[in-house]
This record gives C-alpha cells, structure tokens and sequence, in this order.
C-alpha cells in the first residue's frame, strides 16, 4: 500500500490519530469519532489500514548494509531496569567515532527508530538504540501493543536506562567520547532530561517535537541544543515559545525550528503525517549539528 501524504486526510483524522498515539483516546472512542470521516464508501477499517505505521516504508538503510556494522548489545542499567538491550551501528570502516544516542517513541524499539540508527552510523556515527521494553521482554513487533508495554513502565527508570546507555556509550572503546542525543517525541522530551540530568555526558541534544522541561530547569543545561517542532503541533507548540524565552534568557546555546505545515510525527516515514520535504531538511540539519558538535577538539 503507498502511503497517502497527509495532504490527502482531514486534519481532524491526523489530529485523532495523534491522540490515540499518545494514550489520549482509547481505540473504541478512536474509532467511534473516525466512524464519522468513514464517509462515500470509506470505512473505518480502511481509514485505520492507512493511518497505521507501514515498516516497509522506513527502510532507508538495510540492515545488511556493506557501509556499516550492527549489532544487538546488552548493557548495564542499575538505577533503571538492571539490564537493557538495543542495536548498535556504526561505520564498517574506521576505529572511533562520535556516538549518538537514539531515544525512540512511547512504543519501543521499532523498525523506524532502528532504520534512523543505521541512518546515523553511514554518516560517521557510533549510535545506539535501546529499546526501554526490554525487561516486558523487548519491542512486540506492532506499535499498538508497545504503546500499551511502554505505559506499564516506570518514566524514571526508564529514563535512567538512557542515561545508562548514554554513559555506556561514551566509554565505548568505538567512541571518541563525545555523546549526542536524538529523540523523537517522547524521546524528544527525553532529550531534554538528559541533557538536564547529565550535562557532562550529553554535549549536544536533537528534540524532535517532544515535551518541554520545566522552564526553573534551564540554568542547569551546558550542551547546545538543535529544536524541532511541526507548526500543527498544538500541544508542543504550546510550550515552544516560553522555552526559547528561558534559553535566551539564560543564554544557552540553542537552535529552533518550525517547519510550517507538519504535523507531530512528521519525521517518522512508517505514518502519513510523515512530511517529506520537511523530514529531510531537519535530518540534513540534524546530521551537520552533531557533525560540529562532536568533533574532537582535543
């Protein structure tokens, strides 16, 4: 099935989507409110067939890549889940790099946040993404049942597992010892935290349109951070503003994006809210942030 560009739904079904994505609406009321859309011989059923996530289409990178290594690694946790899985990617050739640690959705380890992993290490990256649903027995292989996974989770102690893996990976014998993070919604919120909690591990941050940290918070970051946000956002949009007022006040380094006519989502290529033109301009944008804020100036 190809994937209709967002162009082609009524805002209010991208906007329901976006609710039942986010825990803010159970499947029976998403359905029952998508029932009014199902109109000239459109279902329901078909409605939800094109709104959910395609995997095919995230394959940017194949795992079998000759540009690259993966692999699935274990490492130790003690303040959060004990032991925590994820891939690791990284340049074929070479012997260090800078690292990048991947926060995924509130859906687990997926194939788009493992596609995005691969995307980082043909760029020259050591990245790792782990998968918070490791100790419920890792991402379920449907983003429906690893939203349901990932609320039975514990936010701190999972929070504490990407500061474990962000520790991990700035010791790693591949890495230069300088870290990024990039997340994606709520790994864009996770970015924040990190950047917050550890501010001599992270030394640059990529939100993608996640949750803002409390604004008293602010004086705390050290690391630059690179903001993007989707101008249909309403809820994170929200906050964007007083954010940008409290990183200027406080004179952190920051960037802020807004890519007019996306939606929440927009960088994830499984969804229509999936925006091309606007997902490859923060990715390039992405890519030359960390490319500068990693390098080894010693």
């Amino acid at each position: 099935m190809d994937r209709k560009p967002a162009s082609q739904f009524d805002q209010e079904v991208l906007d329901l989507y976006d609710d039942y994505a986010h825990g803010r609406l159970n499947r029976r009321d998403y359905m029952k409110r998508l029932g009014a859309f199902a109109v000239g011989g459109l279902t329901v059923e078909s409605l939800l067939s094109s709104l959910a996530p395609n995997y095919a289409w995230a394959e940017q990178v194949k795992a079998d890549d000759p540009r690259i290594k993966t692999e699935r690694v274990t490492y130790n946790s003690p303040d959060g889940a004990g032991k925590m899985q994820g891939l690791l990617a990284y340049p074929a050739k070479g012997n260090k790099f800078p690292a990048v640690l991947v926060i995924h959705e509130n859906r687990g380890l997926n194939p788009y946040i493992e596609d995005v992993t691969r995307r980082l290490a043909t760029e020259g990256f050591l990245a790792l993404a782990p998968d918070a649903l490791t100790p419920l027995g890792g991402y379920p292989g449907n983003d429906d049942d690893g939203r349901v996974m990932q609320r039975k989770r514990d936010r701190e102690k999972m929070m504490q597992d990407f500061i474990a893996g962000a520790k991990w990976l700035k010791t790693n014998e591949r890495s230069t010892g300088k870290v990024g993070v990039v997340g994606f919604c709520f790994g864009g919120g996770m970015v924040y935290q990190l950047a917050l909690q550890i501010p001599d591990v992270i030394d640059a941050g990529v939100p993608y349109y996640g949750r803002q940290p409390t604004l008293s918070e602010i004086p705390k970051l050290k690391a630059p951070l690179q903001i993007h946000n989707a101008s249909l956002d309403k809820r994170i949009m929200a906050g964007a503003p007083q954010l940008e007022q409290a990183l200027k006040k406080n004179n952190k380094p920051f960037e802020a994006y807004v890519y007019e006519g996306a939606n929440h989502g927009f960088h994830n290529d499984t969804t229509p809210r999936y925006d091309d033109p606007s997902a490859k301009l923060a990715w390039k944008r992405t890519i030359a942030f960390f490319k500068k804020q990693l390098a080894d100036q010693d």
